[in-house]
């Protein structure tokens, strides 16, 4: 089994975004060659909810899935499909924005608001399909045992626990928590893209250890080994998929293929047109 090795670090970065949400952007314009199908990474970690309390009001999506997972906290969301729900502590939304979709997330109150979101691109075949929810409950986590780490795996499988099947595009997500000390080796498919997010705390890899809050992403291989330092637990999301290694025009919440579709995408909310399907 070949290691893979790491070609590349990011470290996230105090940004504001929404109503005036205080976060960390770990991925973003720069970055979707390398991390491809994986466009853009915010992280959310604050005990003061004026951090965030201020949400992000309705706007537009097209061309792209949003996967919200939260580890601690709430957050409501609501959408011109007519849906309202929540997300609570544990539990993910998987959204397909697909054809179009205005949305809102609103997060509440909470001891602490700790959790990410990601930006997947869908297949240019896929990027005007039918907007769709998925919730992924506490329950549908399938959590394991890996030595003394701790494994929930919210899409794809480790070992014999199996999270949801993505319908449009395959990608793999896990949390891993790891306490200090110890370490974890995770079989990766060899033809995917694979990076881990640490989402609270230091890691160790290759001999050095490598800060909170920082996207680690891996050259070619069948595995990575990730460790906890031996002062401090951590905990790291995993993320592997297939590249696309398809055009990308980005514009704020929208990602086609081209600059035209991208224009259209535009030139549509400014007619009241952008959406298609209700």
């Amino acid at each position: 089994m070949k290691k893979r090795k790491i070609i590349k670090q990011i470290r996230g970065q105090r940004a504001v975004d929404g109503a005036g949400v205080r976060m960390v952007r770990v991925l973003g314009y720069d970055d979707v060659e390398d991390f491809d199908p994986f466009l853009m990474l915010d992280s959310f970690d604050s005990t003061d909810p004026a951090d965030y309390v201020a949400g992000f009001p309705m706007h537009p999506h097209r061309g792209i899935e949003t996967v919200t997972y939260l580890i601690s906290g709430r957050i409501d969301h609501e959408d011109s499909l007519g849906s309202k729900g929540t997300i609570h502590s544990g539990e993910c939304q998987w959204m397909t924005a697909g054809s179009g979709i205005l949305h809102q997330e609103m997060p509440k109150e909470s001891g602490r608001m700790l959790g990410l979101q990601l930006w997947l691109n869908l297949p240019k075949e896929e990027k005007m399909s039918a907007p769709n929810y998925l919730a992924i409950t506490k329950d549908m986590v399938a959590w394991t045992q890996n030595g003394n780490a701790q494994v929930g795996v919210l899409s794809g499988r480790f070992g014999y626990a199996e999270g949801i099947t993505p319908k449009h595009i395959p990608v793999s997500i896990y949390d891993v928590i790891l306490p200090k000390g110890e370490e974890i080796t995770i079989p990766t498919p060899a033809d995917e893209s694979v990076f881990i997010f640490l989402i609270e705390g230091d890691g160790v890899m290759e001999d050095r250890t490598i800060p909170a809050k920082t996207a680690v992403l891996f050259g070619e291989g069948d595995s990575i080994t990730v460790s906890a330092p031996q002062e401090s637990d951590l905990r790291f999301v995993f993320f592997s998929g297939k590249a696309l290694h398809e055009p990308i025009a980005w514009g704020g919440p929208i990602v086609m293929n081209t600059q035209d579709e991208l224009s259209l995408a535009f030139e549509e909310l400014s007619k009241g047109t952008f959406i298609k399907h209700k």
